[in-house]
């Protein structure tokens, strides 16, 4: 059995390794090497310019904007989306109280559920539909039409620049909190009841159970929420394709980097400046995952 053992974990590997370098490895190392040439899409050998795109990265505005914009997505989107999740798990998971000597959720906690997971089932363009309308800047838009039933003056949500990026947080956070709610309850449902029952019994209310109990025990799953979050907030290209004005606007106000990926490659025919950006946002997502995974690291709580 012993000498037969390795030829059979070769084979079991083989073809999903095969096939993930063949689908995976293999586009970024051809990223890797079409960032280091002048390929315009549709040359046949195109230059070799070396690190040129890369050093005019440094020095153009536009990535830059981008650049900021996904540090205000990294502060602001994971952060408000744990926060919102972390206390509609906790209300729908212990939030009632104990009752018949154990604890419950609020009333309707299995409606709820449902209702905060029913975004993930929307795709992204259709959740930009739908909030582009949400904030049309007439009274046509749910947002303006409430601030006019009030006597207030519409807004131009997505075409003042003041505020159209904290729109498209705010759209990010409404679909994501969801999933983190489910993911959430199930880290709380792993946590014995008796833990919250005796925290309760101690006198403990629901503030300091929330603190003293349920944070320390699900701090592993907010640290993959965390870089998942991070993730999701490299990318929001079709969110801000879809959903912005001018595709970036107003003024470059929401351009995030997949918007000027695609810009570059598919407007302006340069597929190595593209390739550039593409290869700078792999190692800032690279970068972001593994120092969050540094950082946060502490001692696992045995239960």
């Amino acid at each position: 059995m012993r000498h037969g053992k390795y030829p059979f974990i070769v084979g079991f590997l083989a073809a999903p390794v095969a096939i993930y370098v063949t689908f995976v490895i293999a586009p970024y190392a051809q990223a890797f090497y079409v960032a280091m040439t002048s390929w315009r899409g549709v040359d046949a050998n195109p230059s070799f310019v070396g690190l040129q795109n890369f050093e005019r990265l440094l020095q153009d505005d536009v990535f830059w904007t981008a650049l900021r914009h996904h540090g205000v997505l990294l502060l602001a989107m994971p952060l408000i989306t744990i926060v919102l999740a972390l206390f509609f798990a906790f209300m729908l998971n212990v939030g009632g109280g104990g009752r018949g000597g154990a604890m419950t959720g609020v009333w309707g906690s299995k409606f709820y559920r449902v209702v905060f997971f029913f975004p993930q089932i929307l795709a992204v363009v259709i959740v930009a539909v739908i909030f582009g309308r949400v904030y049309a800047p007439d009274e046509s838009g749910l947002l303006n039409a409430t601030l006019g039933a009030v006597g207030l003056e519409p807004l131009l949500f997505m075409a003042d620049p003041g505020i159209a990026l904290w729109c498209v947080i705010a759209v990010l956070v409404w679909q994501a909190v969801g999933f983190y709610v489910v993911l959430f309850s199930a880290g709380m449902a792993s946590i014995p009841k008796d833990i919250y029952e005796a925290a309760t019994i101690d006198g403990a209310n629901r503030v300091n159970m929330f603190f003293r109990v349920t944070l320390p025990l699900l701090w592993d799953t907010l640290q993959v929420a965390w870089v998942y979050l991070g993730i999701a907030a490299f990318d929001a290209f079709a969110l801000v394709w879809v959903l912005s004005v001018d595709r970036g606007g107003p003024d470059r106000a929401t351009t995030v980097l997949g918007v000027e990926i695609y810009r570059n490659a598919f407007e302006y025919s340069q597929f190595g400046y593209a390739s550039a950006m593409g290869v700078a946002l792999f190692f800032l997502t690279i970068t972001f995952a593994a120092l969050t995974l540094r950082v946060s690291r502490r001692e696992t709580i045995e239960l």
